[in-house]
């Protein structure tokens, strides 16, 4: 599980491509897309912060795998499913816990025994803070974490051109390394997509939308620390 996370977490980055460009794109907007390239992205990181809530689906190329994930964020809880190199989970943040629930093969290639694995497959895994997933498990989870990485164009950005995701007309900006949010020209100015050659694309939306996250039933939970010799990643 651990190198999974790992492999996430660096496909999160921002490496992104560019719009198209379209015929007058300011007219009718938000206005956004008239500002400079600096503004554009300070606008759109900031509007995506200051969310309540927001829903995270697309796919993320991270060491040579392709993963599709998919969460919904609130302050201080999230829900989501992670799939790709093999690898299918849950994954839940509520009431300050994480917890993790995937199937046996998720733990028995990271040291645990075959029978610790068997005893966490399906379960709704507590994951602690000292475990080496942990860190990644916690900003897979963590609604202003993970906006921030995502929106974070690592430099002085570029405007590149206007497009359309859904039924959002957009204007592009784009980091020095290649990193593009597609910002939203019609109401608030959020991303509403962030692009990346080396593969991948994640959609934002359902900014400021109530998430409901509950805890599962203890009857489904299960301690880490009190399984022999289950240690998911360490």
């Amino acid at each position: 599980m651990l190198r999974t996370l790992l492999a996430l977490g660096a496909g999160l980055a921002l490496t992104g491509g560019a719009a198209g460009c379209a015929a007058d794109p300011d007219a009718g907007t938000n206005g956004v897309g008239r500002q400079t390239p600096e503004a554009i992205a300070a606008k759109s990181r900031a509007a995506a912060l200051a969310a309540r809530s927001v829903h995270l689906s697309g796919t993320v190329a991270g060491r040579g795998t392709l993963y599709h994930l998919d969460v919904r964020l609130t302050d201080g809880a999230g829900v989501g499913r992670v799939t790709g190199g093999g690898r299918d989970f849950e994954v839940l943040r509520v009431d300050g816990r994480l917890y993790v629930k995937g199937e046996a093969g998720l733990y028995d290639t990271t040291g645990t025994s075959r029978e610790a694995a068997e005893t966490l497959r399906d379960k709704y895994v507590v994951v602690p803070p000292d475990d080496p997933a942990y860190q990644g498990l916690e900003e897979l989870t963590d609604r202003r974490a993970l906006l921030g990485t995502v929106t974070d164009l690592a430099g002085p950005p570029r405007k590149d051109g206007y497009g359309e995701v859904g039924d959002s007309r957009t204007v592009a900006v784009s980091g020095p390394g290649g990193g593009t949010l597609q910002v939203a020209l019609q109401g608030t100015p959020y991303p509403v997509r962030v692009d990346r050659p080396a593969g991948g694309s994640l959609d934002l939306s359902d900014f400021g939308k109530a998430v409901k996250v509950t805890a599962p039933p203890p009857a489904q939970v299960v301690d880490l620390g009190a399984v022999p010799s289950a240690v998911a990643g360490r």
